[in-house]
This record gives structure tokens, C-alpha cells and sequence, in this order.
């Protein structure tokens, strides 16, 4: 038995028991799919299917074999994807610790644009769900709250959330959304937005983060909708641009800081393109086919992490023995405990 093959039957196992109810079909080929992905790191369909444990050697078959599954109408990437974010989000929120999640969005050239949540584990994150779209589209709130309402839905119960996103996202609905679902957040705010905080009159974000290494305002409202926030500002020395930040908490340095938390999900994107799985080189047209193999490359990065923690736990290296102290960061004025590092948890090092 090859090592892809052996690749495969691990992650077999690992679906088998994650999803019980999948078609028997299914389970059986996206593993198959998984190992090869783990192995060739290529969106590259002729390259990906060279390596699959199938009995043919005709390179056509194969290629077909892998088209045919990219287009398979019964895998739904969330619904695959479903236990193991669970497990994630479950991790996150151990201990009462406050669950990050990072909505962005990356491009693959001028063809496709991808929205993605995702949740901080230790020093990066992984991927929750996704809404791709062709086109340089800037996906707006209707394409988010699919996915937020997606991701609520598997967060374990009373567990404290945080979301984070650049200021490409920040809207008036997004806003009433968080309001309602009683989420924390830090949001990045671009510097023409109209605010109005009280005696200082209304004028812009960027008006009112000119000229000063820091500032904050407890009751600020933005847009014309006036929607209640509190804002902090702080532009650090080095840096051309200052960080406006809209949270749900009285507004001070720490909770500002909170916002760089978001940066775990650059990794992931790393992950995913050019130092990982290289999916910006993909010739795929149709998104059903991106879909699913943003799928196989989520779960290749998933039992990748795993795989990373048995070995930690189970062949620990001098290094790993030796007990580490490390202060426990917080979240802004809550003083809920982020999640730390945990042992294997840097899924890049599977692509090393």
C-alpha cells in the first residue's frame, strides 16, 4: 500500500465517523481526493488526479474520475465541512474562552472573488464557510449573513463571539445584525463614513481620527441611520495609516488592539494560495467545481491540524517537553481568555 493510499484510508475513517449519514459513494471518493490533494498541493486537476488511489492507469479516467466528483451536486461544502467546524468552534470556546471569527475576503485574479469566515485557533485559523462569486464582486451583506447565519448555528451554546473584519465590510444592516444576534465585534471603519459623536459635531471617521495618535468615543452613531457604537482610534508610530475601530465596549487602547486578532486568517489565506495548496493557479471556470475543491483543500487542512496534535501529543520533540510560559492575552475590557496555541495546530508545517 502507497502512502496515498494510506493517506486515504485515515481520512476515510475520519469522515466515516464525522458523517455517518453521507452516501457511501461520497465517503468513499473524497478521501481519495483529500490524500492527493495532501500530497500534490495543486488545484491542477491533470496533476491532482495522478496521484489518486484509483485502479487505471489512463490518465483520462482519472481526470474525469475528479471532474466528475467537483461537480457532484450531492456534496454541499457546509454540510461536509459541518462536524469538524463544530469541533473547532467547541475548541475555541473551551474554558469560557471568547470564540474570534475573521470575515474576509480573498481573489483569485480578476475571476472569482471569495468571502470566508473563519476561527482563530492558537496563532492562525481555519476555515468555517465560504460564498464564492465570479467577477472582482466586493460581496455584500446578503452574500455575509448566509454564511454568519451558518456559522451561528453551529457555535456551542452561551458561547461569547467576536467578530473581526476589515472596513470593506462594515454596514448599516451587518451592524443591526450583530446588534440583534448580541455578538462582540472590532470592525475596521474606512475614513469617509459619516459620524456624529455629540458636542464635536458630525464629520467623518477619518476627520475625526486626523491629527491624533489616539481617540476614543464611547457614543458615537455612523451612517445616517445613526447606529449606536463606540469608536477608538489609534495610529501607531511607523505606521501610514491609523486603525478605526468600531466595537461593542467602552473604547480604549486594549480593545482597539483586539482588532489585530483578525490577522490569523492571512495564514489561512496563505494556506490556501501561494504557500500551500496554490489555489490561485486553478483553471477551473465554473464555481460548483472551486467550491468542492476549496472543500477537499479545507479538509486536507483540517486533518492536517489533527494529525499535527496526535503527533505533538503522541512523539513529543525535546522542545515540545519542555514547559512553556506564555501569558494568556485577553479580549479588549471583557477579560475573556483568547485561545492559545495549541500543540500542532500550524497546519503550514504539513506543507513544509
Amino acid at each position: 500500500m502507497g502512502k496515498t493510499d494510506k493517506l486515504a484510508d485515515e481520512v476515510r475513517f475520519g469522515l466515516e465517523e464525522a458523517l455517518p449519514g453521507m452516501r457511501k459513494t461520497i465517503l468513499k471518493k473524497l478521501p481519495l481526493a483529500v490524500a492527493a490533494m495532501i500530497q500534490a498541493r495543486t488545484p491542477n486537476t491533470m496533476e491532482l488526479s495522478t496521484l489518486l488511489a484509483l485502479n487505471t492507469e489512463r490518465a483520462d479516467m482519472r481526470e474525469q474520475w475528479l471532474r466528475r466528483l467537483l461537480t457532484n451536486r450531492l456534496i454541499r461544502s457546509a454540510g461536509v465541512l459541518e462536524p469538524f467546524a463544530r469541533r473547532a468552534l467547541e475548541q475555541a470556546a473551551a474554558g469560557g474562552q471568547t470564540i474570534l471569527l475573521s470575515m474576509d475576503q480573498t481573489d483569485l485574479g480578476d475571476r472569482f472573488a471569495v468571502l470566508m469566515i473563519s476561527v482563530r485557533r492558537g496563532d492562525r485559523s481555519l476555515p468555517l464557510v465560504w460564498r464564492i462569486e465570479e467577477g472582482e464582486a466586493n460581496i455584500g451583506f446578503a452574500g455575509q449573513q448566509v454564511l454568519l447565519e451558518e456559522v451561528r448555528a453551529w457555535l456551542p451554546e452561551g458561547a461569547a463571539v467576536m467578530l473581526l473584519a476589515d472596513r470593506f465590510y462594515p454596514s448599516v444592516a451587518l451592524f443591526e445584525w450583530l446588534l440583534a444576534t448580541g455578538w462582540q465585534y472590532r470592525l475596521r471603519l474606512k475614513g469617509n463614513l459619516l459620524v456624529d459623536v455629540g458636542c464635536a459635531g458630525i464629520g467623518t471617521t477619518g476627520e475625526l481620527a486626523a491629527g491624533v495618535r489616539e481617540r476614543y468615543e464611547a457614543n458615537a452613531r455612523l451612517f445616517e441611520a445613526g447606529i449606536p457604537m463606540a469608536i477608538g482610534v489609534l495610529h501607531e508610530p511607523g505606521h501610514p495609516e491609523p486603525w478605526i475601530i468600531a466595537m461593542d465596549c467602552p473604547p480604549n487602547r486594549a480593545a482597539v488592539r483586539d482588532y489585530g486578532a483578525r490577522w490569523a486568517i492571512e495564514p489561512m489565506f496563505s494556506d490556501f494560495k501561494s504557500r500551500g495548496f496554490r489555489l490561485e493557479d486553478t483553471k477551473l471556470e465554473a464555481p460548483k467545481r472551486l467550491d468542492c475543491l476549496i472543500l477537499i483543500m479545507a479538509l486536507a487542512m483540517y486533518w492536517c491540524v489533527q494529525a499535527g496534535q496526535e503527533d505533538a501529543r503522541c512523539n513529543p520533540t525535546a522542545t515540545e517537553k519542555k514547559p512553556v510560559s506564555r501569558p494568556t492575552p485577553t479580549i479588549g475590557v471583557s477579560a475573556k481568555p483568547i485561545a492559545v496555541p495549541f500543540p500542532g495546530s500550524n497546519a503550514a508545517s504539513a506543507f513544509s
